[in-house]
């Protein structure tokens, strides 16, 4: 027996003695092992108060004593994995990937027939707004036109930019509000941007570092979601206070119009137009939690009114006169008709704003394995992105009678829709797979006539490579689909290096998309890549999500752990060879596992993760994902976050293989001190352990494409260490 195997059998005992203390019922067999030895008293559980966690000074974004433990951490991990070999061939790769000029220009339509893009390369690092004609997008070498140069303003300025995206005056869109993030950042600052004249409106709108939003009410005024101060945020983080801004008054002189709880996630304001920029009235929008929010509207004489609309779902799109809305739950109108979860309906517009009871039409009711994963609308017709078993296809709808027709698009592949105009009813599609390289389609929605309006050339060698779909069976009987991408010759003997990939929550889908740097840094190199598409995503709808929120959420755990047993036993790989690897919140899936069945890993690589779920309310916009988990300062939720908080479960005999961890000090959303956490008590309990932390990027984990790149690189060195060579004995 191997001393792997032995370590392995070694837990397993521990953990069914672990078991017996909490009551759990175990074979007779396990009963008669584990009664032989005198009763022990559990051990005291970990950090189970912010008292008892040693660590929590860890939280602190940026002090002395934090910042050189994170250059400690760096230089280690640093040193370890770019001294390796592989470590400089993989990031030359990923570079130039990254920085290669021959990728798909995404395209935005605008108005008078221009197309915008947002382009980063080895000479725009950090991306530079730019704008062509249709026609011009449509040749094999566009003529650009520079709007905004982010490297030379962050260059002038002295200042680290990162472009968060614009909002803009529709129906001309010649004013945007553009957002600028310090180093990638959530939280921005705000400047008012001429399109036409290209520069910053002198003395025009300006605000500082918030997580506030803005939306267009006219050429000088702003609906304004306030969170400049702690006092008008909500203990998320987010907007709590809705002011209307005329152009001149400062923040404190706009007048407030509306005031949330502190406990709400979430207040914003917005302004509801169609196609031709025409306002159909001022919006309120109280989210409660992540999924449940009530809307109100804004009267003309100030007043708010609450909008009867679902909780879970609302407004998609007004098109043809129509207003089209979404529901994620049962719902009954004030008409008396009921909708299911997942149904898209529409009212006519004009008789809705006049009465709220009047009846609705359903577009679509989809069925048990469908899901829509995206509404759009062109000037005249409804488009939906619509997936059946995880495989997409585009559906026009006509208002007139919500007849549909479906694009000629490749078939058992990703589609998404993609930009849409206002003046005609063009859109793009874009179309991609595992081993598929993206092609954008331009599509007319009232002809249904698509043709290709860019392709991606091949960026690996993907010859004599298949995917496959298989399903796996969770804990409690539920089918679980997964993809895996491989070598059609490869050995079915537990060999293949195998990345198993999971997020697993807020009904985010894991649908096939082409990757070039998965594929150059790890399927041409002879590894495997798996796509677990667990319960809590949205592959099959709400329902799928659902199926996992707050007390379930130990089934998409579950879930994960079957993929992975599945891989086992068919043999495409075996524990030494099979690395899972997810960030966010499939950090926290990558941190279950750990903590739940590291026998069957041999490697982890847990992006920016959430792992201290007892606090995880306490941090950053934690509070806004006590709809997704539960409140851990509720008692009964606290209990069933406490069963797999990864944080508060690490031990000491347990397997765990070398992990690496990786973070960004700037990132806003998703507490550094979760990852910083997990290290340091991997550490203690005398477990090996990788930590790298960027100082900038954000949440993206990379303010620009080299950060991005050695990130990568960082990656697949350490999966290459872990998976493809013959040192695992741990």
């Amino acid at each position: 027996m191997s001393p792997k195997k032995s370590r392995l059998t070694a837990w397993r005992s521990a953990a069914a003695t672990a078991a017996l203390l909490m009551g759990a019922s175990l074979p007779a067999a396990a009963l008669a092992q584990t009664t032989t030895a005198p009763a022990a008293s559990p051990a005291p559980r970990f950090a189970m108060t912010d008292a008892t966690d040693p660590y929590i000074w860890l939280e602190d974004i940026e002090s002395e004593r934090v910042n050189a433990w994170v250059a400690e951490h760096n230089a280690k991990s640093l040193g370890t994995l770019q001294a390796d070999p592989v470590y400089e061939p993989l990031h030359a790769q990923a570079l130039e990937l990254l920085q290669s000029r021959d990728r798909i220009p995404s395209a935005s339509l605008t108005r008078g027939g221009k197309i915008d893009n947002f382009w980063q390369d080895a000479e725009h690092v950090r991306g530079v707004w730019r704008q062509t004609t249709l026609d011009s997008y449509l040749t094999d070498n566009p003529r650009w036109e520079t709007v905004l140069d982010f490297d030379a303003l962050a260059s002038a300025e002295g200042a680290n930019w990162v472009y968060k995206g614009s909002n803009c005056l529709a129906p001309d869109e010649r004013y945007c509000l553009i957002s600028l993030s310090d180093g990638g950042k959530d939280a921005t600052t705000v400047r008012e941007f001429d399109t036409v004249e290209r520069r910053f409106v002198e003395g025009g709108f300006r605000f500082d570092e918030s997580k506030s939003n803005f939306s267009w009410v006219d050429r000088d005024t702003l609906l304004i979601s306030d969170a400049f101060t702690e006092a008008n945020s909500t203990t998320s983080g987010y907007p709590r206070i809705i002011r209307l801004l005329k152009r001149g008054q400062s923040i404190e002189q706009a007048s407030v119009v509306y005031e949330g709880g502190v406990d709400d996630m979430s207040i914003s304001a917005w302004v509801l137009r169609d196609v031709d920029g025409v306002a159909h009235g001022q919006f309120i929008t109280r989210a409660i939690d992540f999924y449940s929010r009530e809307t109100f509207e804004l009267t003309q004489d100030g007043t708010v009114v609450p909008v009867p609309l679902p909780a879970k779902g609302g407004i998609t799109a007004i098109v043809g006169g129509k207003l089209v809305i979404t529901t994620d739950e049962p719902w009954t109108a004030p008409s008396g008709q009921t909708f299911e979860t997942g149904e898209v309906f529409a009212y006519d517009l004009e008789a809705w704003k006049k009465d709220k009871a009047v009846q609705a039409q359903t577009i679509i009711r989809p069925g048990e394995r469908e899901a829509i994963e995206g509404i759009s609308a062109t000037r005249n017709k409804l488009v939906i992105a619509l997936y059946e078993n995880v495989r997409g296809s585009v559906y026009v709808y006509d208002p007139a009678d919500w007849s549909r027709q479906r694009l000629d698009l490749p078939e058992n592949v990703t589609v998404g829709i993609g930009s849409t105009s206002t003046e005609n009813d063009l859109l793009f599609t874009s179309v991609s797979g595992y081993l598929t390289p993206s092609t954008v389609y331009l599509a007319d929605a009232a002809t249904g006539a698509v043709q290709v309006a860019k392709s991606l050339p091949p960026k690996f060698d993907a010859s004599g490579k298949i995917v496959e779909q298989h399903e796996a069976v969770s804990k409690d009987g539920t089918r679980i689909p997964y993809f895996v991408v491989r070598a059609e010759n490869a050995p079915m003997d537990g060999s293949n290096p195998t990345i198993l990939y999971g997020y697993g929550g807020f009904q985010s889908s894991l649908l096939p998309s082409y990757s070039a740097t998965i594929g150059k840094l790890w399927l041409e190199r002879g590894g495997v890549y798996v796509i677990a598409n667990t319960r809590g995503g949205g592959e099959f709808g709400p329902r799928w999500h659902q199926a996992a929120l707050q007390e379930n959420r130990q089934r998409a755990h579950e879930d994960f752990q079957a993929v992975a047993e599945d891989l086992i036993a068919r043999g495409i790989t075996s524990q030494p060879h099979l690395g899972i690897m997810g960030g966010s919140q499939g950090g926290l899936f990558m941190g279950a596992m750990l903590t739940q069945r590291p026998d069957l890993i041999n490697a982890a690589v847990i992006q920016v993760p959430l792992f201290d779920m007892l606090r995880f309310h306490k941090l950053l916009a934690g509070a806004s994902w006590r709809g997704e988990y539960g409140d851990p300062d509720i008692p009964e939720q606290r209990a069933w976050i406490a069963e797999y908080s990864p944080y508060q479960k690490l031990a000491a005999d347990a397997p765990y293989p070398e992990v690496f961890i990786h973070t960004s000090t700037k990132d806003d959303r998703v507490h550094p001190g979760h990852a910083r956490k997990a290290a340091a008590r991997l550490e203690e309990l005398g477990h090996e352990v990788l930590f790298y932390e960027n100082t900038d990027g954000g949440h993206a984990a990379g303010a620009n494409l080299r950060e991005t790149a050695r990130r990568l690189a960082l990656e697949y060195t350490y999966l290459t260490r872990r998976l493809m060579r013959d040192n695992q004995a741990d």
